[in-house]
């Protein structure tokens, strides 16, 4: 745990060789999901955690970019924050960090967020964190301790719940309002393409979007290999969403840069793919 704390906080040099050992040629960095923003000054922690991590990306512009933080506590403080992080610090676009006091993201009061994050063409990476209180009562109550918190998160809830999220976008109207809208999941679409032909099938018809649930998914998300080294979900994502909406990522230091590298190099995938996944999409995505 120390060790994966230190490599959590390190933005420099130590950061920089372990990308060089496994051959990784830029990292897009965020605050962790561990790291929620002090609740009291929202706005402020959030300026200085972007700032923070803009002055690292400044001193190795070459091989580091950034996701912004954004205080959700204030919508409105959280798009100008977006476009400041954007157009002033050169950020690629936003993380998020699963609901904010209980709601999902589809709730009116975060609008300002998405539109500010249409208008200034950059994602949101919608990334998964620990359930509510409530719903950790519900599922993992009454297992022993350290399975039930691992269940709730890295081994299922958060993935499953961050789907869910992405679900409650697509049906919610969202993409209606903002069709350009680009939304990045990770972990090989959390537990979505497996579903997806399931969950259009019986939800197409009975919500009031204009397109399929499908369709949305399939043109307005990006998914992530994120921390998921396993032939079968990556197989699973490519022949449901194809590789033009497919990014490398490897989660670190929560996975290792090398695991991950050597899955990609691995892949039973064409080289064309492969590139896409790589590089290419990210590129194209994020304009490194």
């Amino acid at each position: 745990m120390a060790e994966r704390l230190a490599k959590l906080d390190d933005l420099g040099h130590a950061r920089v060789n372990d990308m060089d050992s496994a051959g990784i040629d830029i990292q897009v960095l965020s605050l962790t999901a561990s790291s929620r923003l002090d609740p009291e000054h929202e706005v402020d922690s959030a300026k200085q955690a972007n700032d923070e991590l803009a002055k690292a990306i400044a001193s190795n512009p070459s091989r580091l970019a950034g996701f912004a933080s954004l205080p959700l506590s204030d919508p409105a403080a959280s798009a100008a924050e977006l476009a400041r992080a954007v157009t002033t610090l050169g950020f690629k676009g936003a993380l998020v960090n699963g609901t904010y006091n209980d709601l999902f993201l589809d709730d009116p009061r975060f609008l300002p967020i998405f539109e500010a994050a249409e208008q200034l063409q950059v994602p949101i990476y919608l990334h998964p964190a620990e359930p509510p209180t409530a719903v950790r009562n519900a599922y993992y109550k009454g297992l022993d301790p350290k399975t039930a918190q691992l269940l709730a998160t890295s081994a299922w809830g958060w993935h499953v719940e961050t789907g869910l999220h992405a679900l409650r976008l697509i049906v919610s109207g969202l993409f209606d309002r903002f069709p350009s809208l680009r939304v990045i999941i990770g972990h090989m679409g959390e537990a979505v393409p497996f579903m997806l032909a399931r969950t259009s099938r019986n939800l197409d018809g009975v919500t009031r979007i204009e397109r399929s649930v499908s369709d949305y998914f399939l043109n307005n998300f990006y998914i992530t290999t994120s921390g998921m080294f396993a032939v079968q979900p990556l197989l699973c994502l490519l022949l449901v969403v194809g590789a033009d909406r497919v990014i490398f990522s490897v989660d670190y230091p929560y996975s290792s840069n090398k695991e991950g590298k050597e899955f990609l190099e691995n892949a039973p995938i064409s080289p064309s793919d492969r590139e896409k996944i790589s590089h290419l999409n990210a590129e194209q995505l994020l304009g490194l």
